[in-house]
């Protein structure tokens, strides 16, 4: 496994390279902390660490150069991210203070970053990185959501989406939406089966809005809009909308801008 960092050190050292990542994402916009060491040799002890908690072997050094590897195709997502933030909020005035003062945006890096690891099988490390989002802004994104591109969480406070959701291109969400589990499957002795899929599936175009609860393997199919404080645990067609007020849905053709 080569040389790897003991469990208490771990904690510190995902809070030590997570600047010195969203520095190698947006060079332009924050200055890497200076450190010796390079990002890879910094990697490899941290990862090597993790898997040394759960006894598991792990070539850290290659899952380390894969993972930088990775970068330029996080960075191309996020800058979608970006653009989705620009064309979707009319309070942003410039790309610069969507980077760097948009809450969604560090919660989707940490997160896009910790979904690469997490897909690589690498346990702690990417929990511990999308909790460090979700400490800092609010939003608690789980490693393993599937989230597609121009992703635009607005505000977002206490927006929480679980492990197993699959979120599609350009959806829109606000503060307060849940994308969650209604149940969890158990075996004959009662135990929490893990791993199953048990979230949200969200189809492109979609516009969640605030405090809209989504819970289960349901599907929102593409272009829906789920107004605020929902309810939902059944899937929707395509171009629906459903409104908390009369708890109903009608085929929906196009809606307005968000708030």
């Amino acid at each position: 496994m080569g040389q790897s960092i003991p469990v208490a050190a771990i904690p510190a050292a995902v809070a030590a390279v997570l600047p010195r990542l969203r520095a190698a994402l947006f060079p332009d916009f924050f200055a890497a902390p200076p450190d010796p060491v390079p990002l890879d040799a910094a990697l490899a002890p941290l990862l090597a660490g993790a898997f040394a908690v759960y006894d598991q072997p792990a070539d850290a050094a290659a899952l380390a150069a894969r993972f930088l590897a990775g970068l330029p195709a996080v960075r191309a997502l996020l800058a979608s991210d970006v653009e989705a933030a620009m064309t979707g909020d009319p309070a942003a005035p410039h790309v610069a203070e969507v980077i760097l003062a948009y809450p969604s945006i560090q919660a989707l890096t940490y997160q896009r970053l910790a979904h690469r690891l997490y897909l690589d099988g690498v346990p702690l490390v990417p929990r511990l990185m999308t909790e460090a989002g979700h400490a800092a802004t609010g939003i608690d994104i789980h490693p393993g959501a599937r989230l597609g591109g121009h992703c635009f969480i607005d505000h977002g406070t206490g927006v929480v989406i679980g492990e197993t959701a699959i979120v599609g291109d350009r959806v829109r969400l606000y503060q307060g939406v849940t994308l969650g589990a209604k149940s969890f499957p158990k075996d004959g002795q009662g135990r929490i089966i893990k791993g199953q899929p048990r979230h949200p599936i969200i189809g492109d175009d979609v516009v969640i809005y605030s405090g809209a609860t989504i819970l289960g393997r349901i599907t929102i199919g593409d272009g829906s809009v789920i107004g605020g404080n929902v309810w939902l645990t059944e899937s929707v067609p395509p171009r629906s909308r459903v409104l908390q007020l009369a708890a109903k849905q009608e085929a929906f053709r196009g809606h307005g801008d968000g708030i």
